[in-house]
């Protein structure tokens, strides 16, 4: 099932469990990234619970704006907010799940992971410095490879994304060129090629666009059966993108280092780890209008984190680890109702 049909079954599940089920109804948004995940865990909450989750999966920058507005229970970004904006606005902000965001390729004849790229290549094809597939710095790292004389298309996304925000992280990491030139944003002002919205918008462009690249959550890859580029991590290894390879990049994180857990995981040490690997988040007030809205949100994430494992790794997602979680849980005791206790 493609991933924009596991909205439409959401929807669906949704509004056909009748108007008692719909007072009880979660309502979120933002992040494409984790939507996969999100989609599984929800169908099987409402089928254990009754509960159901009304999730817009349009961006990270979408889902931010629609917390602020208050419009929503929960915001979701890949892009984690940093201390001061949390405290201005008076949000909690903590990790679900990791993931890793892949550059998925349409080149007739090349199969899955047999096309090899490093940072500095991908960085100076998003730049536009490098136009053609048979460069001879890709044949360089692709000895015996066949690929065409042919133009790439780098796809990108269009809406502000934390998809972007993780992968131009990463290009400023690998490539100062590309740091001095571009940076890393949710938005980027790119130099060529085509876009698409979502994580789901830039999968169908790449499907339908021969001889494109682009980058998508590791999830997307593997749902709609995308060819997919290695990339050289930090010890020069090319490991494949999978959970122990996003675990690896994980495996040494600090998790107390930013507020709000917001670090970053790309570029980390160890000949297994992926290099382009992310950990998604949530954001909830502190003192919430609603209370006990607010505690059906921790009652979901709560029940995902003790439930869901399973389905989070058939998608290649990464669970948190349990030290992790439980830091997640002292933080909620800062989201507090009417009487100052938490709501949690």
């Amino acid at each position: 099932m493609k991933p924009f049909h596991f909205a439409l079954a959401i929807g669906l599940a949704t509004a056909q469990f009748g108007a008692v089920a719909q007072a009880a109804d979660i309502t979120g948004a933002g992040a494409t990234f984790p939507f996969p995940v999100y989609s599984k865990w929800a169908e099987a909450y409402r089928k254990e619970t009754g509960t159901g989750l009304n999730y817009q999966s349009i961006g990270s920058g979408g889902g931010i704006k629609q917390i602020q507005a208050k419009t929503v229970d929960f915001g979701a970004t890949d892009a984690p907010l940093k201390g001061p904006a949390l405290e201005k606005d008076g949000l909690v902000q903590f990790p679900t799940v990791m993931g890793g965001v892949v550059t998925v390729v349409n080149i007739a004849g090349v199969e899955p992971g047999k096309l090899k790229l490093t940072g500095e290549l991908i960085a100076d094809i998003y730049a536009n410095k490098i136009t053609k597939w048979s460069d001879a710095k890709i044949a360089a790292v692709n000895q015996g490879l066949k690929l065409p004389d042919s133009p790439i298309t780098p796809v990108y996304r269009s809406d502000a994304s934390g998809t972007t925000s993780i992968f131009t992280t990463y290009l400023s990491a690998v490539s100062e060129s590309w740091k001095k030139e571009f940076g890393a944003a949710t938005t980027v002002s790119w130099p060529a090629g085509q876009g698409g919205k979502g994580n789901e918008g830039v999968t169908a462009t790449v499907k339908q666009v021969p001889n494109s690249i682009g980058y998508v959550e590791s999830a997307y890859a593997k749902q709609n059966k995308l060819s997919y580029a290695l990339i050289q991590n930090k010890a020069g290894k090319f490991p494949a993108p999978d959970d122990k390879a996003f675990q690896a990049a994980a495996a040494s994180a600090d998790w107390k280092a930013a507020p709000g857990f917001g670090i970053s995981l790309v570029n980390q040490a160890g000949d297994d780890a992926w290099p382009i690997t992310a950990a998604t988040f949530i954001l909830v007030y502190k003192d919430p209008a609603d209370p006990a809205k607010s505690a059906d949100v921790l009652k979901f994430f709560d029940w995902a984190y003790k439930n869901g494992d399973k389905l989070a790794t058939d998608l290649d997602y990464v669970p948190l680890p349990d030290n992790v979680v439980s830091l997640v849980h002292t933080e909620w005791k800062e989201i507090k109702g009417k009487d100052g206790k938490p709501v949690f």
